[in-house]
């Protein structure tokens, strides 16, 4: 992957390389680095991409824009766990509605955007002495801590930013 140029136009590497600003604990800094890994990778792989090639689904796989849907969705209601609530029957009835294929890729990019912005301000105010917080996930309120749900945000994030990368480059490649 080409580094991203940041605004004065030099070349960067990766976000995860880009150092930890002053006054950041080095775990809130390595997951809001990973949270912007996830956006410009999303970003670069699915902006372009025609509405027909957003929901291919080639060789039967699953299409980059389902990936990018269900990895906004799943952010919003893991942040629900990670901010100590339980989901609402809301937020339970809109899983079904990750398989829709109605969201062009700009909309698709705000809706992960707004599930990253929320992460991110969660992960600004975690307090490393609340990292082993507990925390429930799921109706049989299986518990965690705070930065094992945090962490796994960030992993599962980027596992279906890998999936959205590949479906979109075998799209774009018929």
């Amino acid at each position: 992957m080409k580094p991203k140029p940041d605004p004065i136009g030099e070349t960067l590497p990766e976000p995860w390389l880009r150092g930890i600003p002053p006054d950041i604990h080095p775990v809130i800094g390595h997951l809001l680095r990973a949270s912007q890994q996830i956006r410009e990778d999303v970003e670069k792989a699915i902006a372009s991409l025609t509405p027909e090639q957003l929901w291919a689904t080639p060789h039967g796989m699953t299409s980059a824009g389902f990936h990018v849907k269900h990895l906004a969705g799943s952010t919003q209601r893991l942040c629900t766990y990670l901010e100590g609530g339980q989901l609402t029957a809301e937020q339970v009835a809109a899983v079904a509605l990750e398989a829709s294929r109605s969201a062009s890729a700009d909309e698709l990019l705000s809706q992960l955007n707004e599930a990253m912005n929320r992460y991110e301000g969660i992960i600004r105010t975690l307090r490393p002495e609340e990292f082993g917080s507990k925390r429930e996930v799921g109706r049989k309120r299986i518990e965690t801590t705070a930065v094992s749900l945090a962490i796994h945000i960030a992993e599962h994030g980027q596992r279906h930013t890998g999936q959205a990368i590949s479906a979109a480059k075998l799209a774009t490649s018929f």
